[in-house]
């Protein structure tokens, strides 16, 4: 680590923006696959995968995955979808050119429980977008294992200001929610 606080030998300013890209840069290079990828779905366009492995944490008692845990993993994977997009929660809290801050946060969602999953296990947070309007963003998930489906969702999020209030999906979300591999979710 250098005295200026950066990994990679770089040196940043100490700004927010610059320590968040400094780290995104150096995480995105040693573990390119770390928020998942972008894959052809079945029936055209594209969803993110992001591959999640089932730890004691994430158990009850009798060793079952806790119905909490399906829903954390959902959120890691919109998140990273999001990222991969190009859309940090960073700079959405801490905008440019002038915005206000602003967050995406959950305002529905309907899940499905469907089959259980156990310690170890390997299984996969499947994202799609699944409807787009000029205030909400629908996203659909599955939780995978093999080609079992163990888990469901529907989630729509908002995006709110500083302030609480819904804020339309701007010209500089927009254009990578637009542009975004789409297509038919179920």
């Amino acid at each position: 680590m250098t005295e200026s606080g950066a990994t990679d030998g770089t040196r940043t300013d100490g700004t927010p923006g610059e320590r968040a890209a400094s780290r995104e840069g150096a995480a995105s290079t040693a573990w390119p696959d770390l928020a998942g990828r972008l894959v052809p779905a079945e029936g055209g366009g594209h969803e993110h995968v992001l591959p999640i492995r089932v730890y004691f944490e994430d158990t009850d008692f009798s060793g079952l995955v806790y119905h909490t845990s399906y829903l954390r993993w959902c959120e890691r994977g919109r998140s990273d979808y999001l990222r991969l997009l190009g859309i940090h929660h960073s700079a959405l809290m801490g905008p440019s050119a002038g915005g206000a801050p602003a967050a995406f946060v959950v305002r529905r969602l309907e899940a499905d429980y469907r089959r259980p999953a156990r310690i170890d296990e390997v299984l996969e947070v499947r994202t799609r977008i699944a409807e787009l309007s000029a205030a909400s963003l629908w996203l659909a998930q599955r939780i995978t294992r093999g080609a079992d489906e163990l888990f469901r969702v529907r989630v729509q999020v908002v995006l709110l200001g500083a302030d609480g209030k819904p804020q339309r999906l701007d010209r500089l979300l927009r254009p990578a929610l637009d542009n975004a591999p789409n297509g038919p979710s179920d």
